[in-house]
């Protein structure tokens, strides 16, 4: 069974650990690890910045994700976005991202104030695309842009 839960302080190696490993893993990039754990410590002791969920199968936590309101004019109310999301190779394939983004859509069904849910992925990844798309997201609609200063 897939539980998902609010991740704790407990849960900081863990998550510091998966974020390595997807960074390294979908972009082949290397995190430097003391600047990823203070910006873990940031979200999980300010849920302002950010909020963690933990997804457990059969006892063992196998998958997180950082989740991140933003304003929307547009639909006066927050919209959810999908951050550093990350699930163990060996519980891919098991229904974990589906239970983590299920979690999420039912507090946007339950809260007037949420208005959907949202997610950028490289544009190499397809099959992560394709799980988006399985669950009924779409990507027809925006392109990403960004700049960020080197160092």
């Amino acid at each position: 069974m897939i539980n998902i839960r609010p991740a704790v302080v407990e849960d900081h190696e863990l998550i510091v650990s998966f974020q390595l490993k997807m960074a390294q893993e979908t972009e082949d990039v290397a995190l430097d690890s003391e600047t990823l754990s203070a910006g873990v410590w940031a979200a999980l002791l300010d849920p302002v910045k950010g909020e963690y969920l933990v997804a457990e199968f059969n006892d063992e936590r196998v998958g997180c994700l950082l989740t991140v309101r933003e304003w929307s004019d547009w639909r006066n109310g927050e919209v959810i976005w999908i951050h550093s999301l990350y699930v163990v190779p060996e519980a891919r394939r098991k229904g974990v991202f589906k239970q983590l983004y299920l979690y999420l859509k039912h507090q946007v069904d339950e809260d007037p104030e949420l208005r959907g849910l949202r997610l950028y992925v490289h544009r190499d990844n397809t099959l992560a695309q394709s799980a988006y798309a399985s669950l009924g997201m779409d990507g027809d609609h925006y392109r990403m842009f960004e700049w960020m200063p080197s160092g």
